[in-house]
């Protein structure tokens, strides 16, 4: 950890944190690696019935600030660990109960929140940990620590599936064994034994008129990205029947297509300015739905099929633009704590959308098909791009 060692200050615990991280991050790829088929396959949950579980996988989300606000007393440590125990739980009663759909969907709840909690504390734990003038790096590091975590679990699950075949019977295993890692990452949080103070600024809703355009962007954003994170991948497994090892590889791919892209598309935010890539991001997007949508109508169910992976790929890269209405935050704020409590409440207003899109998004797609579905993505796509073209932008000389 040598490169760590620069960037982070040495009395703190911050190798407990990345070793505990890079843990809850690899359970977490084993789970998502798998969690769709066994939806599909031995749950025999619907389009419908995903929506649903979508409702309440993204409901924690929503209810992270007021979940903060009981808790503000508690060290950013603290509040971190409790994360941790509580997708232990969650995992854990994945791994045993009878794959029932209320059970199963109490479970990813339970696991949600924890996952939640924790999102909620890591970029507060890091730039504590962190030396003055490393922020930045900071969090380029622990995003990158995190991305490999998920995309070595991706790898065990694709690798597994390769050597043992297409079978139901794995899914079980790898929630215990994901389970056993929770608990290893449990383990070595408990050697952070420092107390950082949690953001106050996500303990409360922080609205301003002068943000409007910003939370209205938000509602766009939340909508569209939820039809592809939620239906994107039971698109291919419950249209096109792809299996656990297709989706775990396709996890993979765009984990490093993410990873790669992510400095680049930083870049270009700073070299043409976040107004241009709102707009031209959005615009992509609506090429990427129409072939995800009707793809099946166009080309020969296999080439179909290879079509949809490929533009699921290239929306996880272009959903990186997403980064651009931070920067537009940034400019508009006064302070660091103003454009982080806007931000906070931004990812709020994210999640409401969210779990409204993913209920009503499963009934689109039972009811309508996913044409439709993915018709009304590209329809709020084009709206959020009239949208950011109305954002006044000062000369910045880039």
């Amino acid at each position: 950890m040598k490169g760590f060692a620069e960037v982070f200050r040495q009395d703190s615990k911050y190798k407990a944190f990345f070793i505990s991280m890079v843990t809850f991050a690899l359970a977490f790829g084993l789970y998502k690696g798998v969690l769709d088929n066994y939806l599909a396959q031995v749950v025999g949950m619907t389009e419908f019935d995903k929506g649903v579980s979508e409702f309440f996988r993204e409901l924690p989300g929503f209810l992270l600030i007021f979940f903060l606000a009981v808790f503000y007393t508690f060290s950013a440590e603290k509040i971190y660990k409790l994360g941790a125990v509580i997708m232990l739980f969650g995992m854990a009663m994945q791994s045993v109960v009878p794959p029932v759909r209320f059970l199963v969907i109490l479970a990813m709840f339970i696991y949600s929140l924890g996952e939640h909690i924790q999102l909620g504390m890591r970029n507060t734990i890091t730039l504590e940990y962190a030396k003055d003038g490393r922020g930045g790096i900071a969090l380029g590091m622990q995003n990158a620590v995190h991305q490999m975590g998920m995309l070595a679990g991706y790898i065990v699950i694709f690798g597994v599936c390769f050597f043992i075949g297409k079978t139901t019977s794995l899914f079980k295993p790898v929630f215990m064994v994901s389970s056993l890692i929770l608990f290893l990452g449990f383990i070595f949080s408990l050697r952070m034994t420092a107390s950082s103070e949690t953001d106050k600024a996500k303990r409360r809703f922080y609205f301003r008129r002068k943000f409007s355009k910003y939370y209205m962007l938000e509602i766009f954003y939340g909508a569209r990205k939820q039809i592809f994170f939620t239906f994107g991948p039971y698109v291919l497994v419950l249209f096109y029947g792809a299996d656990a090892m297709v989706i775990s590889l396709l996890f993979a791919i765009s984990a490093v297509c993410c990873f790669t892209a992510s400095p680049l598309v930083g870049r270009i935010i700073d070299r043409f300015g976040y107004k241009i890539v709102m707009i031209t991001d959005t615009l992509i997007l609506v090429l990427v739905c129409f072939f995800y949508g009707f793809a099946h109508h166009i080309f020969p169910r296999d080439v179909a099929f290879v079509v949809c992976c490929v533009n699921y790929v290239l929306d996880s890269v272009i959903s990186l633009a997403s980064m651009a209405s931070n920067v537009y935050v940034k400019d508009l704020s006064d302070s660091p704590e103003e454009t982080r409590a806007t931000i906070s409440t931004g990812v709020s207003v994210n999640h409401l959308i969210s779990i409204l899109i993913a209920l009503f998004g499963g009934w689109i797609w039972h009811t309508l098909g996913i044409e439709t579905l993915f018709v009304l993505s590209a329809i709020l796509g084009l709206v959020n791009s009239a949208y950011a073209a109305t954002i006044k932008t000062a000369p910045t000389g880039r």
